[in-house]
């Protein structure tokens, strides 16, 4: 398994901020949703594709977030990605947020697939549990 940083870049716009002009906390989980889905994506994982083939999809079981620094209004950030673990059934990811060499953000992440009509856990379907470990 690759434990090399997937790297994704948003920009922080005015609605990802408080009245102080400050990202909002719960945002980070937006971005780091938004970073886990790219990196699916670079992986060759559609998520749609692996609903409608596989009836599975991930949801989020934890996650454990520490905030390090603020981001503001216009700031670029970079988000990472990392797979900490890969089991039958779940991911655990690493994910961080920065804005230049300022860590802003970390967060442990545990994703879990499940069967998409009972919503009971299910095994990561094969293909998929390849393009992940590849």
């Amino acid at each position: 398994m690759m434990r090399q940083d997937f790297r994704w870049a948003v920009r922080v716009y005015y609605e990802d901020t408080d009245a102080g002009g400050i990202v909002y906390y719960a945002n980070y989980l937006k971005f780091f949703e938004r970073a886990r889905t790219e990196w699916l994506r670079a992986a060759g994982i559609s998520q749609q594709q692996m609903h409608a083939e596989h009836q599975a999809i991930f949801v989020v079981k934890s996650t454990a977030l520490d905030y390090h620094a603020p981001a503001r209004l216009d700031d670029e950030l970079i988000v990472t990605v990392v797979v900490e673990r890969l089991g039958r059934a779940s991911v655990q990811f690493t994910q961080q947020a920065w804005c230049g060499a300022l860590l802003l953000a970390s967060c442990n992440i545990k994703v879990g697939c499940v069967d998409a009509l009972s919503l009971r856990p299910s095994a990561i379907p094969a293909v998929i549990l390849h393009l992940i470990a590849a």
